[in-house]
């Protein structure tokens, strides 16, 4: 009998039927459950991580567009409602921070603080993007996902426009364009009808904005207003603090002015009768005083 297989006999059909992979998870997860309705800390639960924000990054023809709203919540109540989420790394390296709002501006102001020493010690060098993006997924790697800082990386440099996600754990990716944070799905959805290869900067900006404002729009945790910055092959950088503003705060002066006209003017009620009473404070009044001198 030979020892070889027939290599030529159709091999058999692949298993069909339900996958038991998280079996023994999701049997943690209930006598978890168990325990928690039996009266212990419902702290044990897993609970889901949310990040309140909207950031995009695309490139276009010769410049990288970077886009981002202005909300910052703490739980469910609005802290900030004009935060600034697009961070400077290096002249021509810019990155938007989604997630918590210290861990994005610490993790960002480290990492521009090595790039500043990196150039200094190349003798004044430009900054390259993968540089920033290496740095950057080395020191999330370190923490393992529990410095909350996800990532849209853009910059132009000798080899053109490039633009990263970084996600909290580390993992990274080289992307035409990218969405992040709780409003990214609606960001996408903008992107992947309207990005075309070789966009102009201007059709760039105008698709971001619209990104933006479909995060403010459909998601709870993004909001106000929405800013844009573009980094162009030439070294020139433009930031737009309140590109769109839907939802701008009005001065409190305005707020004033419209109180005051809420208020009913003197005469809008006729009088009938009017009566002056003098005030008995335990029944004596100032014409019950007599005021006498004080001898000396």
């Amino acid at each position: 009998m030979s020892e070889f297989t027939n290599t030529n006999t159709p091999s058999a059909p692949a298993p069909t039927g339900f996958s038991f992979d998280n079996i023994h998870r999701n049997a943690m997860i209930e006598q978890m459950q168990s325990a928690a309705s039996s009266g212990a800390s419902k702290s044990y639960l897993p609970q889901a991580t949310k990040t309140g924000t909207t950031i995009v990054g695309l490139i276009t023809k010769n410049a990288v567009v970077l886009g981002a709203d202005t909300r910052a919540t703490g739980g469910t109540e609005v802290a900030d409602k004009n935060c600034e989420k697009i961070h400077y790394l290096a002249p021509n390296i810019y990155c938007c921070g989604a997630g918590t709002a210290a861990d994005t501006e610490k993790t960002t102001e480290l990492i521009s603080s090595q790039m500043e020493l990196l150039r200094l010690n190349t003798g004044g060098s430009q900054s390259r993007v993968v540089t920033a993006c290496t740095l950057l997924k080395r020191m999330l790697f370190r923490y393992q996902g529990h410095v909350s800082a996800a990532l849209v990386l853009g910059g132009c440099d000798v080899n053109g426009p490039h633009v990263y996600q970084i996600y909290p754990h580390g993992s990274t990716g080289k992307l035409p364009y990218t969405t992040m944070g709780s409003g990214s799905l609606a960001a996408m959805s903008v992107f992947e009808t309207g990005w075309t290869e070789d966009m102009s900067e201007e059709e760039g900006v105008e698709l971001v904005k619209r990104a933006i404002l479909a995060g403010v729009f459909n998601d709870l945790g993004s909001g106000s207003n929405v800013d844009t910055c573009v980094i162009r092959t030439d070294g020139t950088v433009t930031m737009n603090r309140g590109a769109v503003t839907p939802n701008e705060v009005k001065p409190f002066r305005d707020a004033i002015n419209r109180s005051d006209k809420l208020n009913m003017k003197s005469g809008t009620t006729s009088v009938l009768k009017s009566e002056f009473k003098p005030a008995r404070m335990g029944g004596v009044t100032l014409e019950d005083v007599v005021v006498t001198e004080m001898e000396t």
